[in-house]
């Protein structure tokens, strides 16, 4: 079976760079869907309280036959429950949908700047890790200020930030940010969602020069750039041909080639805008 190559987080922790995501993977599909990837080989799976299919994500780890030990799980608290004391109860509810005694990472979802709430919810992150629930933790969608106000007032460096990041959105002021304290860069929406990056010339042009689709060749670029990587499918067969991503590499010119279609264009929303709860 394929290796998955680590990251070693920045608290030591061994985190693999490949994982499965299940953004947008009705609850009832998700079982399936995360067997598929276990079976395929996929041994870190990401959900998140909002996606409402935490249950069976732990439906389809509690029937694989692997040990907890072999998985790597992250979940993320969702913006209305940021706080100090409801963020340690939505975290007893999360493990009690996943079914696990405790969590691989957690994630702060959103800053949600306006609320003003994301350094005390940092500080009970801080006791969850101190009383070993959890073997590391981060944030997701924080910019630099975000992050440097944490850090300041906490002094504790998040694990792992997980952002927006695909060939048109490249995020190169805050993945200096991360290399520069320590925190590993993780990609949501690794393929832009789909939409016409997958149909862009240039990547298909590098599909066709290496024999691969061109989702695959974008999963290489995330990884050859060190980037942790959540790909989401619910096909099977796709769910596979993501995985199959280590027996291949981008030359030097495939990487400029790359690098050229950044134009700073978000799916998602924007950190220091979205505000929802």
């Amino acid at each position: 079976m394929t290796v998955v190559p680590d990251v070693t987080l920045n608290n030591g922790v061994s985190m693999p760079q490949l994982g499965f995501g299940v953004f947008q993977v009705p609850d009832k599909e998700t079982t399936d869907a995360v067997t598929s990837a276990l079976q395929a080989g996929y041994r870190s799976i990401d959900t998140a309280a909002i996606y409402g299919n935490e249950a069976g994500v732990g439906k389809a780890i509690a029937d694989s036959d692997l040990s907890r030990d072999e998985l790597f799980v992250t979940s993320k608290l969702w913006n209305g429950e940021q706080g100090y004391d409801s963020t340690l109860r939505a975290f007893d509810a999360t493990l009690d949908k996943l079914g696990l005694d405790t969590l691989d990472l957690y994630l702060i979802h959103w800053p949600t700047p306006e609320r003003d709430r994301y350094v005390d919810t940092w500080k009970a992150f801080g006791k969850l890790y101190a009383d070993g629930r959890i073997r590391a933790i981060g944030v997701s969608n924080f910019q630099p200020a975000h992050l440097d106000r944490i850090i300041t007032e906490t002094g504790v460096v998040p694990a792992v930030n997980q952002i927006e990041l695909h060939p048109q959105l490249q995020q190169a002021e805050l993945r200096e940010f991360h290399a520069k304290h320590g925190i590993a860069t993780e990609a949501w929406s690794p393929l832009a969602q789909g939409g016409d990056l997958l149909g862009n010339e240039s990547v298909l042009t590098l599909a066709e020069k290496h024999g691969r689709s061109a989702a695959q060749v974008i999963l290489r670029w995330h990884l050859q750039l060190g980037n942790v990587v959540i790909p989401k499918s619910v096909t099977p067969s796709r769910i596979r041909e993501n995985f199959a991503v280590f027996d291949f590499a981008l030359d030097d010119s495939d990487l400029v080639t790359l690098s050229e279609l950044d134009e700073g264009k978000r799916v998602g929303p924007n950190p220091d805008e979205f505000n929802v709860v």
